[in-house]
């Protein structure tokens, strides 16, 4: 294969980076690397690090970031970094370039996942070509969809993981208080996110009158998925059913019954725990419309860490006429 002929795609979370390259028309990816972004300074410098190792060219690229994209100027939303587009376009000398938001390339995934690499959590069979809602965790709060064309797949790009927080029980009304005491804007990433668990965690601890030592978000799940720590499987119980409401929104506002896939890197790791959580109850408690959501299907992505790469590189090779290139 020469090197020289394949596109680049990346994926740019908070945390980490994940890059590889493409053949033209493929999803296979070749050469596919990850980075901590504490370990560069910009986006363009991890670019360019993955370029000098590899040892290629490339003359097309897809690139995913955890962010808003809107403008010219990029600015990622859990990571200091910010680029200008048409700058970075001529710093690698592309021919095209399309900068997408990361759940917007992980919803192009979705028709690509293997069977065995997702896990069915409740609800019925997915209706065919019908909207399908992405969400997920990481160290934000992802949200795309699918909308079937007539022709193909469109994905959508927005930020729903910073619509308000709204509480479902007394508990998390106490919760929102809490939160408003301390920010100025309430989130549902504020809550339902990878930063968010060790503020849902301190959270609960001030609004039941207890103490509580800061804990590293890993070592809350960690403790909580064991049972080695009761206040650590409240906190995980709390956040699974604010993502389970979360996620039958997301469905009610989509008409998702095509299915609501869940990705991001947290909830995969907490296993049988996610499965016994009040999740799915969560999600099906949405009143009169409890009957609408009952059968749609949810499901938890497994591979979440190519998927995103996959749907950029899905997306890339969609972009075929000059007026696609950003």
């Amino acid at each position: 294969m020469v090197m020289a002929s394949l596109a680049l795609v990346a994926d740019i979370g908070g945390t980490n980076s994940r890059l590889a390259l493409i053949a033209p028309g493929s999803h296979e990816l070749v050469e596919p690397r990850k980075y901590a972004n504490r370990d560069f300074a910009s986006l363009a410098d991890v670019l360019a690090h993955y370029i000098h190792e590899t040892d290629t060219t490339p003359h097309h690229a897809c690139i995913a970031v955890a962010g808003p994209v809107t403008g010219d100027v990029v600015r990622l939303t859990n990571v200091d970094w910010q680029f200008s587009r048409q700058e970075m376009r001529r710093q690698f000398h592309l021919s095209r370039l399309h900068i997408t938001n990361d759940f917007t390339a992980l919803a192009m995934a979705v028709p690509h996942i293997p069977q065995d690499r997702i896990i069915h959590v409740g609800g019925g069979e997915p209706v065919a070509r019908q909207p399908i809602a992405v969400l997920g965790p990481g160290t934000g709060l992802g949200v795309s969809g699918l909308i079937w064309s007539g022709q193909h797949w469109v994905p959508l790009q927005g930020e729903g993981g910073n619509v308000s927080f709204a509480p479902g029980n007394a508990k998390e009304l106490e919760l929102l208080r809490y939160a408003q005491r301390h920010l100025d804007y309430v989130r549902a990433e504020n809550f339902i996110s990878g930063s968010g668990l060790g503020f849902l965690h301190n959270a609960l601890a001030e609004v039941e009158g207890r103490q509580q030592d800061a804990l590293p978000n890993e070592e809350i799940s960690r403790r909580g998925v064991t049972g080695e720590c009761l206040q650590c499987i409240e906190t995980l119980n709390v956040f699974c059913g604010m993502l389970g409401s979360f996620a039958g929104d997301q469905a009610l506002m989509l008409g998702a019954r095509g299915g609501v896939y869940i990705g991001g890197g947290i909830v995969p790791i907490l296993g049988d725990f996610f499965f016994r959580s009040p999740f799915r109850s969560r999600f099906e408690a949405k009143g009169r419309f409890t009957e609408y959501v009952r059968p749609i299907p949810t499901y938890v992505m497994l591979s979440f860490t190519e998927m995103a790469l996959i749907g950029a590189a899905a997306l890339l090779n969609s972009l075929e006429e000059p007026s696609h290139v950003a």
